[in-house]
């Protein structure tokens, strides 16, 4: 496995990944809790809300770093973090690993590549949030499994 800093060719991959990684959740886990109508308030047009997202994520000027895990010609997966130096914080924005290459330490390679350019950015503290549904356990020990510490917090959604 390789870790590289993003190019721009890989906008279109990537995004592939960041789909079928997070389609799951929104129609599957997010609709299934809350239902359509709040679904296609908050979150009707995922797949282009990501897309709008790739177009700012890597961005070095404004402190905004995406790297890339690959072997060979597949991509493996992906972090995108920032950091905000007047704070000396960061944070993980977006993490994602192909289906085929999650449990074999994809997602700890690219956490540490990105803790450790945080840290070389200046920053202190990092976070990375994520959800407390089933669909993000694994997330969620992951981040366990890295030492982090969670902040429970929770959002109520209702139709109007």
């Amino acid at each position: 496995m390789n870790l590289r800093p993003f190019r721009s060719s890989d906008r279109e991959p990537l995004l592939a990944l960041t789909i079928a990684t997070f389609g799951p959740f929104y129609e599957e886990s997010f609709r299934s809790i809350v239902g359509d109508a709040i679904m296609a308030n908050q979150h009707g047009a995922w797949r282009a809300d990501y897309r709008d997202m790739w177009l700012g994520l890597h961005d070095p000027r404004n402190h905004k770093h995406v790297v890339v895990a690959e072997d060979g010609d597949a991509l493996l997966g992906f972090a995108a973090w920032q950091t905000n130096p007047d704070r000396r914080s960061g944070e993980i924005d977006i993490i994602a690993v192909a289906a085929d290459r999650r449990r074999r330490h994809v997602g700890t390679a690219l956490c540490a590549h990105a803790f450790d350019a945080m840290r070389q950015a200046g920053a202190e503290v990092v976070s990375i949030g994520t959800g407390g549904d089933p669909f993000h356990e694994p997330a969620r020990a992951f981040y366990d499994r890295l030492g982090m510490t969670a902040l429970p917090l929770v959002r109520y959604y209702r139709s109007l």
